[in-house]
Parts: C-alpha cells; structure tokens; sequence
C-alpha cells in the first residue's frame, strides 16, 4: 500500500478504495466469496412484535433476493449457491453468509445449530450475519463473542440512515441511538462490524445522505455497505413512489455521493459493497442499475478524474 507522504493515490491493490476481495486476500491468501443462505427466520418488524410490514424497501423475500431458496435444508442451499459461483471463481474458500431477513432473531440454540452446521462444510473459513441492532440480546452475543474467537465472523447491521424521521417513514421501527448501542455491545467483544446504508430514500437530500457516510466514518465499525435503493415491486415503498414521495437518484449523482462518502472513511474500513443487486423482473427502478459493471466502472473513473481515493479527505472527529 502506497503513503499519502507525496499524496500519491492510496491504492488497495489495483483499487482507490479498501475492497472486500482484497482484505479476503490479505487475510486468506486466495479468492473468498460469500455464499448466501436464507435459515427460514423473520424480523421484528414483520411478525408484530415491534411493528408489521417490514422496512418498506424490503422484497418479499427479506433482502435475500439472491440467497438459497428456504425450501432447501441450508446444506443444499449452501452447495447449490456455492457450485453456481465456482463456475465465476473456480478456486476459492467460502463465507457462510445469512443473509434473508433477521439471522439473530431466533433463541440461541436454534442460532447455534445454523451457524455450526454451515461452519462445518467443507472450505469455510468464516461467517456473516445479517441482522437488525434491536436483535442482539445478551446470550446471543455471548454466543458470537464466542464464535468470534474461533472463526473469522462479522455482523452486519442495517442502519440504512442516521435520520430518524426517514427511519420512520420507511418502518425500521428502531432509531439512531439503538443501532449506537448495538455496535457498542458488539464492539465490547472485538466482533467485526458492518454497516448497511442506503442512498436515495424518501425524502432525503443530498446533504442528508452524505450526513450518514460521514455519521458511518467516525462509528467504530469494520466495515460498510453502501446500497442504491432499488424500488421492487410489490414492496410497501410502491406506495409511497405513488404518492409521490420517492425521487429516483440518477447514475452520476449516486457515482458522486459514493466517491464523496469513501473520500472519508478511514483507510482500514474494509468496503464490502458499492451497490446492491435488484431481480430484474421485480426492479421498478432506476434502472440504470441493472447495468452494474458500468456503475463499478464508473467510480473507478470518478476517483480518478478526481486524483481521490479512500481516507484522502478523512479525519477523525
């Protein structure tokens, strides 16, 4: 990795920004990829113990559009997801990844017979949980603590936005401070931690989506997930884009708000993901996104027309 002593540009390999293939790499020498599960949970904000209809923006398949189907045991998810992505990357290990809906929302042994079964497939060398910060009670982090000391394992939390008014309208039915005290329990334990946002919500401007990046840079997380909204159908949102309430970002101005945002993160905060993946036939919009190797392409030349990269404008607060 290059100094910034003659503000040449940090590279990360043959990247500007701190990918999640090149931590793979640094950690494991060789190429690893996430295999996506769906273990059959739900989410609070679903079943009604703390709200109904999920986030609004969430599919009817809990963000899991691409994960294994439920109707397999997680075994046969994990060999069928696996096998598909050995045709892209022949040679790899594997991240057990669960992904679909709430993965700690479940009592611990239930949690512990999951994680360990995929924990003892062949080639694993770690796992992700997906989960909310409203669904960390104590016996399961005592759990993950527990975890984090014998395999490679990071949680990932949605926060989509530090705005609490915007929380509310799209029904996370959790706030800022929760999602602060979720990271801080976590934190307590050394366990990985990453962050999921969202660009381009309801109602939020500009300013206001840099302010969660920025918000995101000085939190003590591992790691980010920066999202576009997709508009699917038959998701709530449908609703408020007929009301009105929903501007569709166009491509440059997402490519700028993800430059500027990776512009100040820190250096060693590992970037998992620039934007998210929509089914096309459920993608409503914007459709630009469906190109993605030009979207990919695309911040690649914007850090470049701007000399830029990762941490070149972060300070810690």
């Amino acid at each position: 990795m290059q100094t910034m002593m003659n503000r040449a540009p940090l590279t990360w390999g043959d990247k500007r920004f701190h990918t999640w293939n090149y931590e793979m790499r640094e950690v494991f020498g060789e190429k690893v990829f996430k295999v996506m599960l769906d273990a059959g949970f739900t989410c609070p904000n679903r079943d009604g113990s703390i709200a109904t209809g999920g986030c609004t923006f969430c599919s009817a398949r809990g963000s899991g559009d691409f994960a294994g189907s439920r109707r397999d045991d997680l075994v046969t998810q994990f060999n069928k997801i696996r096998d598909l992505q050995h045709q892209k990357w022949p040679e790899a290990k594997y991240i057990g990844y669960f992904q679909a809906y709430t993965n700690t929302y479940a009592p611990v042994q239930e949690l512990r017979e999951y994680y360990e079964l995929i924990l003892a497939q062949p080639g694993v060398v770690g796992l992700s949980i997906a989960t909310r910060p409203d669904c960390l009670p104590d016996d399961v982090v005592e759990y993950l603590a527990e975890l984090n000391e014998r395999t490679y394992l990071w949680v990932e939390m949605g926060l989509q936005t530090v705005h609490d008014e915007t929380s509310a309208l799209i029904n996370r039915a959790h706030d800022t401070q929760c999602y602060l005290d979720a990271v801080a329990k976590l934190r307590k334990h050394n366990i990985r931690t990453c962050a999921h946002i969202i660009y381009g919500l309801p109602g939020e401007t500009h300013a206001m989506m840099l302010e969660t990046g920025r918000a995101v840079a000085q939190m003590d997380v591992q790691g980010i997930k920066i999202h576009l909204l997709h508009l699917m159908r038959k998701t709530p949102m449908v609703k408020q884009y007929e009301a009105g309430l929903l501007q569709f970002l166009e491509k440059d101005e997402y490519i700028k708000l993800v430059v500027d945002t990776l512009e100040g993160l820190p250096p060693d905060m590992i970037v998992h993901r620039l934007t998210g993946d929509a089914p096309r036939d459920l993608l409503i919009g914007p459709m630009w996104s469906l190109k993605k190797w030009e979207v990919l392409n695309a911040f690649d030349a914007e850090f470049s027309a701007r000399d830029s990269w990762q941490s070149k404008k972060w300070k810690k607060a």
